[in-house]
């Protein structure tokens, strides 16, 4: 990172051993231009130095990266998709009683009057706009799309700032306040039309910061295992970084359990509107802490010591140039879309056609949210044992959700049992974490040094338009399960599709972006700087011994 760095001036010591020989024998009369050259090399490698070796991630910074997934993780599975839908429920009058009456399911099962009325206010269509009405979680997922919408230009301009800029932490920063800003007065108007402004600018300051979030993994895995590396090494890469994004999604899904045990609790009180505000609260304040990240988090990109005039105006769209992110970003927008779609549409189905009791229900969702970081830990350690790399864990995600879903799909006429259930959720949430986890690694093995902001904003992006597209299908017609759980499968099913027959490796991904080269080869222009970055007059080697133990 910085020039004082000890790491850093022990690589600038490490100089060719001939170089110093070289010029005290080479004649200036001579051999001018070769000793320019030398030098020119010479000055080439201090700058590389310098610029692109990442420092060892300490133990601190580790645990802090950790921190942000724990306080974030539920916006996107927990705040937008259950509590916000819930809120916009009592902004509206109250839902007309059903024919079958309020203690009825849509399966004739009993059902308490209190459990059909919320569920009756999610689904029925009771906020009028024009001509058109709208149910509570429409109107959600047209706030969640409009936030992504807004957002998008956006990070064209993040992406610059994230790679380009010494300090990349102060946008995310900005962006993750203000988000947590507007979690707080969510409760001070009791309109439905003033809810989609909260929503929206949530959803986009999230999408900021689970950038910034993706892009600091990138760079802390360089710098633990270094920089352009042999293929030898690789394993290392590989074990490094799933260990790092594995324990951060269970630590997501922890988080994410104790926001939606919370919200089971405040449903408890007579008055929901004002118990499920203090959830909208109590989660800003949650997310305020994972400013603790952003803040102490300064790893500045291999690209942010270039000049100005070098910074291309279409940065964010350098990532169509490597094949393997085009299939890589495909596949992570197919398995956001299955995964909040079995989700979505299993927890309707559960309340409103299988009439599951409330404790019923929190035990549903806390197998959803605990189990991974029990099932995540057990895969890491199978996944050293037969040594998979991030695609074929990403194909596992994507098999068991396929598993989940045609199961789902094929038993969706009848009532299923707890037990059920919950081996379903179990099943499905493995899925979910293991999708999550490494199709982010498996994106960012496709990103070459100094574009990393430029491929976490994608990924952030198309991640959270999958989940919202998934959301919308799912409740669009919330009765029709076998809908969400058959079109979750062929999503699944082209997802592997994507995998398998775009031959999409993770050591392939890094070695297309320059990360990992073969023996004999040279280091890749990919790497450090190229015709959309820095200019580079030569090509450097670096492959530092790991600095730490897996």
């Amino acid at each position: 990172m910085g020039d004082s760095s000890p790491q850093i001036q022990e690589n600038l010591a490490e100089r060719p051993k001939d170089y110093e020989q070289v010029m005290a024998t080479t004649p200036d009369v001579h051999n001018h231009s070769v000793a320019m050259k030398i030098q020119m090399d010479e000055e080439n490698y201090e700058k590389y130095v310098t610029t692109t070796l990442e420092e060892k991630p300490s133990k601190g910074e580790v645990l802090c990266w950790y921190l942000y997934e724990l306080c974030s993780y539920f916006i996107h599975t927990v705040l937008i998709p259950i509590v916000f839908p819930l809120i916009i429920s009592q902004t509206v009058s109250m839902p007309h009683e059903p024919q079958r009456g309020w203690l009825n399911s849509y399966r004739d099962l009993k059902c308490r009057k209190n459990e059909m009325q919320l569920y009756e206010g999610l689904i029925q269509r009771s906020i009028s706009v024009s001509d058109m009405n709208f149910s509570p979680l429409e109107w959600t997922s047209i706030s969640w799309f409009t936030g992504l919408i807004l957002s998008a230009p956006l990070l064209a301009i993040v992406s610059i700032h994230l790679d380009y800029d010494t300090n990349p932490q102060l946008i995310p920063g900005v962006a993750t306040g203000l988000g947590v800003i507007f979690c707080l007065p969510v409760g001070f108007f009791r309109k439905s039309w003033i809810l989609p402004l909260y929503i929206a600018i949530i959803v986009a300051a999230n999408t900021i910061g689970a950038a910034f979030h993706a892009r600091h993994l990138g760079l802390m895995i360089r710098g633990f295992i270094g920089s352009t590396i042999m293929k030898t090494r690789f394993p290392d890469r590989r074990a490094f970084g799933s260990y790092l994004s594995l324990y951060s999604t269970a630590a997501g899904c922890l988080g994410a359990a104790i926001i939606s045990s919370f919200t089971y609790h405040m449903l408890g009180r007579n008055d929901h509107f004002t118990a499920l505000w203090i959830v909208s609260i109590f989660s800003g304040l949650k997310w305020g802490v994972g400013l603790v990240h952003v803040f102490s988090a300064n790893r500045p990109s291999a690209s942010a010591f270039s000049s100005s005039n070098s910074i291309p105006k279409i940065h964010a769209l350098s990532i169509f140039k490597f094949p393997f992110a085009v299939g890589s970003l495909a596949a992570v927008f197919l398995s956001s879309f299955s995964t909040m779609c079995i989700f979505a549409g299993g927890v309707l189905y559960a309340i409103g056609y299988l009439c599951l009791q409330p404790v019923n229900i929190l035990f549903l969702w806390l197998m959803y949210f605990v189990f991974p970081i029990l099932s995540l830990s057990l895969l890491h350690l199978l996944q050293q044992v037969i040594r998979a790399d991030a695609m074929k864990m990403k194909l596992l995600g994507f098999l068991l959700a396929t598993l989940s879903s045609g199961f789902g799909f094929y038993f969706h006429k009848d009532n299923w049992e707890m037990k059920h259930l919950l081996v379903f959720a179990g099943v499905q949430t493995t899925a979910t974490g293991l999708l999550h986890a490494f199709g982010r690694l498996l994106w960012l093995e496709c990103s070459p040094a100094g574009k990393e902001g430029a491929f976490s904003v994608w990924f952030s992006w198309v991640r959270g338009l999958g989940t919202c597209a998934g959301f919308a299908l799912a409740t669009a017609v919330p009765g029709n399960i076998g809908r969400s759980f058959g079109v979750a499968f062929w999503a699944g099913i082209a997802g592997m599709v994507i995998l398998i027959f775009g031959n999409i490796t993770s050591f392939g991904a890094a070695k297309a972006a320059g990360l990992v080269i073969e023996d004999g080869e040279t280091a890749s222009p990919a790497y450090g700087w190229d015709d959309d970055g820095m200019d580079v007059q030569g090509s450097v080697i670096i492959d530092t011994p790991t600095q730490g133990k897996i």
